[in-house]
């Protein structure tokens, strides 16, 4: 039995990466499915993954005019959501001495303000008994050295996700996070170091690994899936942890 069948889902950076798989599990399980992404080009690559009925909104998740256009668009085309997975988020490492007032509004606008935004906006649209399901990091909770900025964006989203688990659970609303650790996604080839600098980073952190390897993104989907089932009807307010036990060291 398809445990989405009927619903309709946002997932926004669903154009690769986690957003992506999520995209693809959810179709397979029914939901009549939106991705958005700010690259018109994979967006477009990935629709044509996921099918004709995919709906492909072209959306710079910094901006609240384009986060306003987009769900204009799905409230004429569908009218509901019921399922909000705000998963759009950039990353690039950089020493804390080194980080400038560019590189940190430019990260903040997407990780923390666009989704922020994006909840706000999506308000109107979300059906009774919808469920909001936010990206966070175990960066986190984690000292995560030259990624003062993106970690620091991430544990305000853990915060968000509990103050609007009960501002929001009067309307019918649940609102939860999934936290992922190392997952194998194209991020890891955006930032900015060599082939080689990079490989060693992703091998120092598979050694560490108690699993001793890195996540797929079809296994943080698969959590996405549970949250927005009626299978997580009692998860109010909650972090899931999808990191292969990194967290714990």
């Amino acid at each position: 039995m398809q445990k989405l069948s009927g619903k309709t889902a946002l997932i926004t950076g669903g154009n690769s990466g986690i957003g992506l798989a999520t995209a693809k599990l959810f179709v397979e399980q029914g939901a009549r499915v939106a991705i958005t992404g700010r690259n018109a080009k994979a967006l477009e690559e990935a629709a044509r993954t996921l099918g004709d009925d995919v709906l492909p909104l072209r959306c710079d998740a910094s901006k609240v005019g384009e986060i306003e256009d987009a769900m204009a668009t799905l409230k004429a085309r569908w009218g509901t959501l019921d399922v909000l997975v705000v998963n759009a988020a950039i990353a690039g490492p950089a020493p804390f001495e080194h980080v400038s007032e560019a590189h940190f509004d430019e990260l903040a606008a997407v990780n923390f303000k666009g989704v922020f935004f994006t909840i706000q906006k999506a308000l109107p649209l979300l059906s009774s008994k919808a469920s909001v399901i936010v990206t966070t990091s175990i960066s986190n909770q984690m000292g995560s050295p030259n990624f003062s900025v993106y970690a620091a964006c991430k544990a305000a989203l853990r915060s968000l996700v509990q103050t609007l688990a009960l501002e929001l659970i009067e309307r019918g609303t649940r609102v939860n996070a999934i936290s992922p650790g190392p997952i194998t996604t194209p991020m890891w080839g955006k930032f900015g170091m060599p082939d080689e600098a990079t490989q060693a980073v992703k091998d120092e952190v598979q050694r560490k690994s108690p699993i001793k390897r890195f996540g797929a993104s079809e296994e943080v989907a698969q959590v996405a899936l549970f949250l927005a089932s009626e299978d997580s009807s009692y998860v109010v307010g909650q972090e899931l942890v999808v990191d292969g036990g990194m967290s714990l060291l």
